[in-house]
């Protein structure tokens, strides 16, 4: 039986379907972040700092979330001046020392929870004195509020929450954000549904001076994975993680297998010392502990991802699967094919890559399919410990984070159930398929 009619064959199986479903969405979902991510992009985003995760509330869950809960809580609010996709209008008019320019900010809020908090970024462009700005706020049942007034330099920001004049003025409410939404008719207080405008106006000194501002109102709801202790977006490690989790247990697998065999079939064909000093290594190989001398190497020497892949590789090339394909290949060396190809003169390299290995690789495949979920939970786990490369976004680095915060005490499960079930689903489809594989490679298991 040859490959294709093999897997033709396994996929008669539901279980081999399902499975291949699941590795073949994890392949898209690998190429979508590649595409659409750029590695560096990717690194920017997640190491970036707070110049890049300002405009994100703090530990929130997805924004999906809103459609099982009878609470619709608030979505963030992002309105940068200087995108045009985000609709503020703008308006400059020239005076006798530079020039005025109005921002207004125009949205529509119907949650039932009030913001995290609202905040103004300035960026400003001047040569000697500093814009000043005056800021209003309106609600839809035509109140006018004026907020903040203030100079500012070529990177401010503007906290509301912070404003002790503003919460003055708003007489005695618990938080400027539910004197600013909150219904005045409700008891209790619930936010006031309807349009609100944020008027900025921004009055410059110099004619060539330029300012933008970006209003953000904080929700209780982000994006569709969430935010974390740090602002990030959660969706970034869980899109790369992908690529990341697939591409270390392929390699872990092929690498770790096709050396292993490479090495068994080299043995039996050699025999004598060769064999015998094969098989000595691979014994005191197996009792050497893996994962603390991982640890050891991430802890002394480095935590790059490669080099612990590589590591993984060498500890595991001298494993367990040496005996078994060296059980396999004593049978094939007696082969009747073997001989005949000896008697034509052929070479000891020849004899082992073209006649022997080929007669296991219906072993093989099964097996390569079934190790990749080890390899990608090995990597997982070496980044819980905190021992997993500082610089990639991993879904271990999510877990890790969560753990070190306190997720799962502080009812952020999102923060946890996301990476977890990525992992999950990892190994469910990888081994729903290779087991059915199995059954159709492996003759003893045939029909059952």
């Amino acid at each position: 039986m040859n490959l294709k009619n093999s897997f033709k064959t396994a996929l008669q199986y539901p279980s081999a379907l399902i499975g291949l479903l699941v590795v073949v969405v994890l392949l898209l979902v690998s190429a979508y972040a590649v595409i659409t991510i750029p590695y560096s992009e990717a690194i920017r985003l997640w190491r970036g700092g707070d110049e890049v995760w300002r405009a994100y509330p703090r530990n929130v869950p997805p924004a999906w979330t809103n459609y099982f809960s009878a609470v619709k809580r608030s979505n963030t609010i992002i309105l940068d001046s200087a995108n045009p996709d985000h609709g503020v209008a703008r308006s400059e008019q020239e005076t006798s020392s530079g020039k005025d320019i109005t921002f207004v900010y125009t949205f529509d809020y119907d949650y039932d929870t009030f913001p995290q908090d609202l905040t103004v970024f300035f960026t400003s462009a001047y040569v000697e004195k500093q814009p000043f700005v005056s800021m209003s706020w309106q609600t839809p049942d035509g109140r006018d509020i004026r907020l903040g007034d203030l100079s500012v330099s070529r990177a401010d920001t503007y906290r509301m929450s912070q404003d002790s004049r503003l919460q003055r003025r708003l007489r005695g409410q618990p938080s400027v954000q539910q004197g600013l939404f909150v219904d005045p008719e409700s008891d209790p207080p619930q936010p006031l549904e309807g349009t609100y405008q944020l008027t900025i106006i921004a009055t410059l000194f110099e004619p060539e001076g330029n300012v933008e501002a970006m209003f953000v109102s904080y929700g209780d709801v982000y994006g569709i994975a969430g935010t974390d202790h740090r602002r990030r977006d959660l969706s970034v490690a869980l899109l790369w993680g992908t690529p990341i989790a697939l591409a270390f247990g392929l390699l872990g697998a092929l690498g770790t297998t096709v050396i292993t065999m490479l090495i068994a079939a080299t043995g039996v064909w050699f025999g004598g010392l060769v064999d015998a000093t094969i098989q000595r290594i691979t014994e005191v190989n197996l009792i050497l502990p893996v994962l603390p001398i991982l640890i050891m190497i991430a802890t002394f020497y480095s935590r790059t991802i490669w080099l612990i892949l590589g590591v993984i590789i060498l500890l595991n090339i001298f494993s367990a699967g040496i005996k078994t394909y060296r059980a396999i290949f004593l049978q094939v060396k007696e082969a009747p094919f073997i001989e005949a190809a000896q008697a034509y003169g052929t070479g000891n390299h020849r004899i082992v890559t073209r006649y022997m290995i080929p007669r296991i690789i219906p072993v093989i495949v099964p097996s390569l399919v079934i190790g990749i979920p080890g390899f990608v939970f090995l990597e997982a786990s070496l980044a819980v410990l905190n021992l997993g490369d500082p610089v990639l976004p991993t879904w271990g680095k999510i877990i890790n984070d969560a753990q070190s915060q306190g997720a799962l005490y502080n009812g952020f499960y999102y923060w946890i159930l996301e990476p977890a079930a990525l992992l999950m689903l990892t190994g469910l489809g990888f081994t729903m398929f290779g087991f059915a594989l199995d059954r159709v490679f492996n003759p003893r298991l045939r029909g059952v």
